[in-house]
């Protein structure tokens, strides 16, 4: 039995004859989320988890969000990835729904490490083109596309081309 089976059996076992459960942990696809509307968010970074299977950010976001007026224009590093950013970014929205606070899944750590993005601080202004769920429904969650911090722009989707 490999190391990783027989943790998840002992964590099992535990967690039964404790009578608790265990969180569950998800992790997403990108099938799960409606590829045909990029959002934008924007914020302050109020929580983060830099670990696998991804790292995440919760953004606090303004009372009110806007589109910039730049954002269609904005330079977009290449991926390996075949993404077409610029048509990604000229049909990108706001959210509909009205959440304050929203996760942010971003790629996992070899991933950011491979576009030397560093631990984002909490309390750094973010912002973020990705993908929700159809029709907005769950969960306040955003899978990033493309990060914008600190005066750079990081390609989520695959390594640096």
């Amino acid at each position: 039995m490999n190391l990783q089976r027989r943790d998840l059996l002992l964590a099992t076992l535990a967690s039964g004859s404790a009578g608790i459960t265990l969180p569950a942990w998800a992790h997403h696809g990108w099938s799960s989320f409606d590829q045909n509307r990029p959002i934008y968010l924007e914020g302050r970074v109020a929580e983060v988890r830099w670990r696998n299977p991804h790292a995440e950010l919760v953004l606090e976001l303004p009372e009110k969000l806007a589109l910039p007026a730049d954002l269609a224009r904005r330079p977009l590093p290449a991926q390996q990835a075949g993404v077409d950013g610029p048509a990604l970014l000229a049909r990108t929205t706001l959210p509909r729904r009205s959440d304050r606070r929203w996760e942010v899944e971003l790629a996992p750590l070899f991933r950011l490490q491979q576009w030397q993005m560093v631990e984002v601080p909490v309390g750094a202004q973010v912002a973020v083109v990705g993908f929700t769920f159809t029709d907005e429904k769950g969960a306040a969650l955003l899978r990033a596309e493309y990060v914008f911090h600190d005066g750079r722009v990081v390609g989520l989707r695959s390594s640096p081309a």
